[in-house]
């Protein structure tokens, strides 16, 4: 039988919480379990406000309305990431201004964003991949600097911290302006399909709320604020239902579980592989002193695509799936012609050469040393 990438953890609560949203009548949306997974996220992390949504994407989206991204306005993001963290803000007409990643970690290269600072650049959108914090304290202060905005893509980083030139540790996604979760069923904490909005500055609470609620202020209006409700400004459906909500709450009520076998399983990864990669010339995942480990994902930069082909091709011939990971998106099909800036060469050796192994809340002792047995053969 073939190990899987992924497979989804389920608590066992899931569906006695969906039954229990079910019975009370509220379905739709900013009901008792949109509540509870909001004020979770608002007092463990301390978020100003969060507001729950379909999708992560539909986050960044939020974010890029929330900025008022107009044509022709430039955001930064690293070109090593999924195409969500720029499709956010290209349909709001901006122009992406792709930064290449670091030579020790796919995340942004911090040293090399000041130099894409125009006068048109409105954001910029750090990506903290494998839940690995980017050096917020350099990104933060050139925001100041240049009077810009930073939305941390946090897709992957629930639950992991930065620790700033200050020593204090602070949650991964309460430093920007505003940030973005995934709960896709590849993440830490998963229903499926969710996202969810972090909102560290005042600014935006208000008309976030807005924005979520299809341009209405009816989030006013359930709480007796307003004695009705009407169109007040731009907006979709970005809520979720409460059956997702549901979902998301029993897993959210086994956060410390689970975090804590992730992260024994990436120790594992990192114990049996380090001198094998070492010997090999193959990258295994670095923490810097600034950041810590959620246990999101392991993988593996090999020293060319040829070998990471054949990697995983040997441990597909083994009965393991592994994966690759992001394509750079300065050299996609829809923006390579858009782009006009040097090729990034971190970004592209890390979608030719990274490899993503096999990770999941169940992965048993004996899958463990299987994979790691067929990859010490190669």
């Amino acid at each position: 039988m073939m190990i899987p990438f992924n497979k989804p953890y389920i608590t066992g609560k899931e569906v006695h919480y969906i039954y229990d949203a079910v019975a009370t009548g509220k379905i739709s949306g900013n009901g008792k379990y949109t509540k509870l997974c909001q004020q979770y996220f608002e007092e463990r992390w301390g978020f100003k406000k969060t507001l729950l949504t379909t999708s992560c994407t539909d986050a960044l989206e939020m974010c890029a309305l929330l900025l008022d991204i107009q044509p022709g306005d430039e955001v930064i993001i690293p070109s090593y990431t999924f195409v969500s963290t720029a499709l956010a803000f290209v349909r709001q007409g901006a122009k992406i201004v792709f930064a290449d990643s670091r030579k020790d970690h796919p995340g942004i290269d911090e040293d090399k964003i000041e130099e894409l600072i125009t006068s048109r650049t409105k954001a910029i959108v750090p990506v903290h991949y494998a839940g690995v914090a980017c050096d917020m304290d350099k990104i933060m202060d050139l925001a100041n600097r240049y009077g810009l905005f930073v939305v941390e893509d946090a897709a992957q980083a629930v639950d992991s911290y930065y620790v700033g030139k200050d020593g204090v540790k602070k949650p991964l996604g309460t430093i920007g302006h505003l940030s973005a979760f995934s709960f896709h069923e590849t993440k830490n904490i998963q229903c499926g399909e969710g996202g969810l909005l972090g909102i560290n500055d005042d600014r935006f609470t208000k008309r976030a709320e807005i924005i979520w609620e299809k341009g209405t202020n009816r989030a006013e209006f359930f709480r007796g604020e307003v004695n009705k409700y009407g169109w007040v400004d731009i907006g979709s459906s970005f809520l979720p239902s409460e059956i997702t909500a549901a979902f998301l709450w029993a897993q959210l009520e086994e956060l410390d579980k689970i975090q804590a076998k992730r992260i024994g399983i990436w120790n594992s990864y990192y114990a049996g592989l380090s001198e094998w990669g070492l010997a090999r010339g193959v990258q295994i995942p670095l923490i810097p002193d600034y950041a810590t480990n959620n246990g999101h994902m392991f993988y593996l930069v090999c020293p060319t695509g040829e070998y990471r082909t054949s990697l995983i091709k040997h441990l597909k011939e083994n009965a393991i799936s592994t994966v690759f990971h992001y394509q750079s998106l300065h050299k996609s099909l829809y923006y390579h012609t858009k782009y006009e800036g040097n090729d990034l060469l971190e970004s592209n050796r890390y979608s030719e050469c990274l490899v993503r192994l096999p990770f999941y809340y169940e992965l048993k002792s004996t899958d463990f040393s299987m994979i790691g047995h067929s990859i010490l053969l190669k």
